[in-house]
C-alpha cells in the first residue's frame, strides 16, 4: 500500500454541494462531493520534461505496457506499425527511476522487455534497449486478455512501489478465453494496479474494453486511426507519470438508521462505485478511487435517512479520504466533508434541487440513455433507439456537453435539440458509433 511524505504529494480537500432541506417525512438526501488534489511536486515536470523530477523525490511507480500482437494486428499492417511506434513513444515518456516492462499479448502473454520475470528501471540505456526490443513484436495468434493482465500483475507486484499502472492496447475481441476467465482476471487484479485500455480500429468489443478500464479504475477510449496511437500513448503515459498517491478510498460514515442508496463518480466520467464498497468498521465503508495526481473529481452520494419532524436536523453522512494499509490500519489524508439533513416546512427550500445535483443527475442519465439507444439500434428497435437517442440529444444540449452532442450528431439527424426530436441516420460509420459508445460516460463539469 502507499506510503508517502507530505513534501511531494498533493494536498486533498473535500467540498460538499447539496440542498440539505427536506419536507416533513422526507428521507432521501443527495450531495455532490468534490475531491481535489493540488500542489503535487511532479505533475508539471513529468509532462514538460518526463525524465526529470525534483531532487529527493525519486519516482515511486511501475508501469506495464500490454500490446495486442494477435494475427488481426497485421490487417492492415499499419496497426502493428502504429502499435510499435506508440509503445516507443510511451517508453520515451517514462521518467528516470520508474520500473517498467513491455508485454506481447496473444492467446498467451509474453515478456518482450526486459524478460526473466523482471522489471527494468528507466534510464536512457534501458529506454533504448526497450525500443530495440519492440522490433520483435509481430502479429500472430489469438486474443486472451486475461492472461495479459495476470502477467502484468505478476511483474508489477515484484516492484516495491506505491503506483502500479498498466496500459493495454487491443484491436479485437477476446475470443480465446471465456468471459468468465477475463472477469476472474479482472477481479484478481482489481486494487492491485490501475489500467488504461484502448481499442484500435473497429473490430474490438466496446463493452470488453470499457469493462477492463472500469474494473481497474482507468480510462477507456477508441483510436480509430492507428496513426493517432503515438499521441494517445504519450498522453496516457504522461498522465500515469503524474500520479503520486495510490489506493485512495472515499470513506463514508453514516449514523444508525441511515442507508447508502448509491455512490458514483460523476466527473470526469460516470463510474458506479456502490458495489465496490468494503466495510471499514461500524457504520463506515470505503469506495476505491484509484491513483491521484493534481486533479479534481466529483462524486454523487445518495443516502436515505430516518424521517423526522419539522425543525429536526441530523448528520446524514461524513465523507473522508483514506489510504487503507495492508496491516488493517489507515492513512488519513486530512480532508473531510459533511452531508446534512434539515427538515423544514418551507416548501421552496425543501423542493429546490441543488444545481450540482441536478446537473450530474442529468449527466448520469445521458450516459445511460446513450447505451440504451445504441443497444436498441443494434437490435433493430428503431422506435426505441430514436426515443433514447433523442433524449440523449436533449440532455447533452441542456447541460452544454458539446463533445457528446457532436458524437450524437454522427448517429442521428437532429431536428430539435431542445425537444429531443431526432431521426436515426440511415448509414452510420462504425467508428462513429463505437466512439459514441466508448465515450458515453464522459461528462462536463457543472459551473459552480
Amino acid at each position: 500500500m502507499a506510503n508517502f511524505s507530505k513534501s511531494n504529494v498533493p494536498q486533498f480537500s473535500v467540498d460538499v454541494y447539496q440542498n440539505e432541506y427536506l419536507p416533513e417525512g422526507g428521507r432521501e438526501v443527495n450531495a455532490i462531493v468534490t475531491v481535489s488534489a493540488t500542489g503535487g511536486g511532479t505533475v508539471g515536470s513529468a509532462i514538460a520534461a518526463p525524465h526529470l523530477y525534483p531532487a529527493g523525490q525519486a519516482p515511486d511507480a511501475a508501469v506495464a505496457i500490454m500490446v495486442d500482437c494477435s494475427g488481426s494486428m497485421d490487417y492492415p499492417p499499419a496497426k502493428m506499425r502504429g502499435a510499435r511506434e506508440a509503445t516507443a513513444a510511451a517508453i520515451d515518456a517514462v521518467r528516470d527511476g520508474v520500473h517498467f516492462a513491455v508485454i506481447s499479448g496473444t492467446h498467451a502473454a509474453q515478456e518482450v522487455y526486459p524478460g526473466n520475470g523482471a522489471l527494468a528501471v528507466a534510464d536512457a540505456r534501458t529506454r533504448d534497449q526497450a525500443k530495440q526490443a519492440l522490433r520483435r513484436l509481430s502479429a500472430g495468434g489469438g486474443t486472451a486478455i486475461g492472461t495479459w493482465l495476470r502477467l502484468a500483475d505478476r511483474l508489477l507486484s515484484s516492484a516495491d512501489v506505491s503506483i502500479r499502472h498498466g496500459i493495454l492496447l487491443t484491436d479485437g475481441r477476446n475470443e480465446h478465453e471465456s468471459p468468465e476467465d477475463l472477469k476472474a482476471a479482472l477481479d484478481s487484479c482489481a486494487g492491485r494496479f490501475t489500467c488504461d485500455a484502448r481499442g484500435v480500429g473497429t473490430d474490438w468489443e466496446v463493452k470488453e474494453v470499457t469493462a477492463i478500464a472500469s474494473g481497474l479504475l482507468g480510462t477507456a477510449d477508441i483510436v480509430a486511426d492507428p496513426a493517432a496511437l503515438s499521441a494517445d500513448f504519450t498522453q496516457m503515459m504522461e498522465t500515469a507519470m503524474g500520479k503520486e498517491v495510490a489506493d485512495v478510498a472515499l470513506r463514508l460514515w453514516t449514523p444508525v438508521g441511515t442507508d447508502i442508496k448509491f455512490v458514483k463518480q460523476v466527473a470526469p466520467t460516470v463510474e458506479e462505485l456502490t458495489h465496490r464498497r468494503t466495510e471499514a468498521g461500524p457504520r463506515a465503508g470505503d469506495y476505491p478511487t484509484g491513483s491521484w495526481g493534481d486533479e479534481s473529481r466529483d462524486y454523487h452520494v445518495c443516502v436515505e435517512v430516518p424521517s423526522a419532524g419539522i425543525g429536526r436536523e441530523m448528520l446524514a453522512a461524513r465523507v473522508s479520504l483514506v489510504i487503507p494499509q495492508s496491516d488493517g490500519s489507515v492513512q488519513n489524508l486530512g480532508a473531510q466533508g459533511l452531508v446534512r439533513a434539515v427538515w423544514t416546512e418551507d416548501m421552496v427550500a425543501s423542493t429546490s434541487i441543488n444545481p450540482q445535483v441536478a446537473h450530474y443527475t442529468g449527466q448520469a442519465e445521458l450516459a445511460q440513455v446513450i447505451q440504451q439507444g445504441l443497444d436498441a439500434r443494434k437490435a433493430g428497435d428503431v422506435d426505441g433507439a430514436t426515443a433514447k437517442l433523442g433524449r440523449a440529444v436533449q440532455l447533452a444540449s441542456a447541460s452544454g456537453n458539446a463533445d457528446t452532442a457532436k458524437l450524437l450528431a454522427k448517429v442521428v439527424d437532429v431536428v430539435d435539440a431542445a425537444a429531443g426530436t431526432v431521426r436515426l441516420k440511415a448509414r452510420v460509420e462504425e467508428a462513429d458509433e463505437m466512439t459514441l459508445e466508448t465515450r458515453s460516460t464522459k461528462t462536463v463539469r457543472v459551473k459552480k
